[in-house]
């Protein structure tokens, strides 16, 4: 059976996707897409993104299988650590195989590191675009019109400057 690696991103015109180990911006809407998009399924992300997520949340993505990469020796009570992107993958697939709920999916969720060793095999991308330039310290590797074709978009305006105006699209690889 074929197991589907998709990214789910949100990042800023100037492929910002963080500062400070957060995200540069709130839109809870965003927030609600990333759940929907990824409960039931394996979620492969970086150490510093799952402890913003544990610090956020106070424990792992709840409903997913938490997959954190990692060079460090550690253990994290309800995770699956593991030291390369390849054996993340390789977990994932089997749980994602395995599992009805996950549709064949594997998700990675971060951070800039994760996306960068990921994209060379990943097969969709799930974007959310801010519609702004933002300062951070994280970035998302170009998205190349040549590997990538974009199947739907839908604009979201700004509310009131609660949040930017912003995008969702799905990518697809050609």
């Amino acid at each position: 059976m074929t197991v589907t690696i998709s990214a789910v991103v949100a990042m800023s015109e100037n492929n910002c996707i963080g500062k400070n180990n957060d995200l540069p911006w709130h839109i809870p809407a965003d927030l609600k897409r990333f759940k929907s998009l990824t409960t039931g399924k394996p979620v492969i992300m970086g150490r510093k993104t799952f402890d913003s997520i544990f610090e956020r949340l106070g424990k792992p993505l709840p409903n997913r299988t938490n997959i954190v990469v990692t060079r460090q020796n550690i253990q994290i009570p309800g995770v699956i650590v593991c030291h390369d992107i390849e054996s993340a993958v390789e977990q994932a697939s089997a749980i994602a195989a395995r599992d009805e709920d996950s549709g064949n999916e594997i998700i990675i969720g971060g951070g800039a590191e994760i996306y960068k060793q990921a994209l060379p095999f990943t097969d969709n991308i799930y974007l959310t675009r801010v519609h702004q330039d933002v300062d951070g310290d994280a970035w998302f590797p170009e998205i190349k019109d040549t590997e990538w074709q974009i199947a739907d978009t839908a604009e979201f305006d700004a509310a009131d400057g609660q949040h930017p105006a912003y995008s969702y699209s799905s990518l697809s690889r050609k």
